[in-house]
């Protein structure tokens, strides 16, 4: 079988290439992803065997991801080691294709070793593979399967925004036909998280273990104190099911999540929001903010809900304060001007007190980009402050001088807490490669035929690169960038094409809306 696998793969290769396609819509070509490809192999035990195995990787990743190329050598290589460590989770099972958080078993996963804590991270991720079916079937198999047989509920186990995530991947690879099938059931898990976290005054609350965020400062096991995760996940939610119900033409579904929706961004900044410390926080059950700044503070710009005010911006100038979020070896969980800051955990425990997790690491990064792109008040922040961040959060990607993603680290050392712990190695946990297509190079998908391109990166930092074989709308789409000319020899300035036609030129690296048609 896995010969017949790596057959198939090689002749649709060949066949791209005498028939010209392979020619005519990719600039870039492959040889840099084999070069990265056979070097993550060449560093690699493959104690654990997938659906795609390392033999097959090139070959997979060639037809399936876009093809990166820039100057700055640590993105571009934490770019394909990426994509080469997401491949190594696809799981085909007996209820369809799943992507796994953990390459080893453990014990806390569900049939086929699922977990849904990161299973937005995977769809945001992997919405920019060509094929999509992988995605559809890993939805599908958290509505319908993933509970079925289980002692206790495997869906619920974690805090989700698994709606807003179908909506962006619906916006990258438009299917109103999925969306239909699976809206009765999204409607419905919705109102199950209501009666099982919803309190009288409308707020969510959740317990930190059940964010994936155990032994935080603010959180607990035992109160329900009101999160801003849970309850930015869930506006984040009712917002993706207003549209996905507008979409279809359900009006009165889409307006019972639009007040659903209006009435929580309400909730978050009345009731959320800290406004001596200027910032989002946890409100404890028992009363009262938990009055300590922590990262999940970030989270609800990635779902756009704050308004947009200077006041609320001003919650991202911790982002540049070292007694804040800011350490040597990338962004902390928890300000670091807490007394309490890194007490928790010894190193072998879940330390959300201080800590890097990509997790956070990358929802962060997010919330930024987000406030960079569809904000006008960005206090201190600019588009320099997300590159650094984004430089730094992929240079954390090292154990021993080779590429490695694991849990979580040391703030200052960089070191992996988890050790040689083999369940922590390719740990899936996180997006990397969303951030680079959806946020540094901006591509901003959308549900017209319009192709809206934000770029973050700062004036005069790159004098090229290449973004290349993006699967959009069902069209092959290169966002290609070349001050002098001389690079790509494809002209000079900020370069569009669709399926190998020139659709937009432009002498600046700036942001554009251009039709496809």
């Amino acid at each position: 079988m896995e010969n017949t696998r790596k057959f198939i793969a090689t002749a649709a290769l060949s066949i791209l290439t005498i028939t010209g396609f392979a020619q005519q819509k990719s600039i870039l070509g492959t040889e840099k992803l084999k070069k990265y490809v056979e070097y993550f192999n060449s560093i690699d035990t493959e104690a654990v065997k997938n659906y795609i195995p390392n033999s097959e990787a090139f070959e997979w990743l060639a037809d399936q991801a876009p093809l990166f190329e820039c100057p700055d050598s640590v993105l571009e290589q934490n770019y394909y080691y990426r994509w080469w460590t997401y491949r190594k989770h696809l799981v085909k099972t007996p209820e369809g294709f799943i992507f796994t958080e953990f390459i080893e078993p453990v014990k806390h996963a569900g049939k086929y070793n699922s977990i849904s804590c990161a299973l937005g991270h995977h769809i945001y991720e992997g919405r920019w593979l060509k094929d999509n079916s992988y995605l559809k079937d890993y939805v599908k198999f958290w509505l319908y399967h993933a509970d079925v047989g289980q002692s206790k509920q495997r869906f619920h186990q974690f805090s989700s925004w698994v709606d807003d995530a179908v909506y962006q991947n619906y916006l990258v690879k438009p299917d109103q036909g999925f969306l239909k099938e699976i809206l009765p059931a999204l409607d419905k898990d919705y109102e199950k998280w209501e009666s099982q976290r919803q309190l009288k005054n409308g707020l969510f609350w959740q317990h930190d273990v059940k964010d994936g965020m155990e032994e935080s400062i603010s959180g607990s096991r035992k109160d329900q104190n009101q999160r801003p995760t849970i309850n930015s996940y869930m506006y984040g939610n009712a917002m993706a099911l207003d549209k996905i119900a507008t979409l279809l033409g359900d009006g009165a579904l889409a307006g019972k999540y639009k007040n659903k929706a209006i009435a929580l961004k309400k909730l978050v900044q009345d009731s959320l929001w800290n406004a001596s410390a200027s910032f989002f926080e946890t409100r404890k059950a028992k009363g009262g903010s938990a009055d300590v700044r922590e990262a999940i503070g970030f989270t609800p710009w990635d779902f756009n809900l704050p308004d947009d005010q200077a006041s609320y911006a001003k919650a991202w100038d911790q982002l540049l304060d070292t007694a804040g979020f800011k350490a040597p070896w990338g962004l902390t969980t928890a300000e670091r001007r807490n007394p309490t800051f890194r007490t928790r955990g010894t190193g072998h425990s879940c330390e959300w007190d201080g800590a890097l997790w990509p997790f956070a690491s990358s929802q962060t990064l997010k919330g930024l980009a987000n406030l960079l792109t569809n904000y006008k008040k960005h206090g201190k922040m600019n588009a320099e402050v997300f590159y650094q961040e984004l430089h730094q959060y992929a240079a954390s990607h090292v154990k021993n001088g080779k590429p490695y993603i694991g849990e979580y680290q040391d703030e200052k050392t960089g070191e992996w807490l988890k050790g040689d712990n083999p369940r922590s190695s390719f740990y899936n946990h996180s997006t990397f490669n969303d951030l680079i297509i959806n946020d540094l190079i901006g591509i901003k998908p959308r549900q017209d035929d319009v192709l809206e391109i934000f770029p973050l990166i700062p004036k005069n930092q790159w004098d090229w690169f290449i973004l290349d074989n993006v699967f959009y709308h069902g069209k092959i789409v290169t966002v290609l960038w070349d001050k002098t000319g001389t690079k790509y020899n494809r002209g000079k300035g900020l370069l569009v094409f669709v399926d190998g036609k020139e659709i937009y030129k432009g002498k600046d690296l700036k942001p554009l809306k251009v039709r496809m048609d």
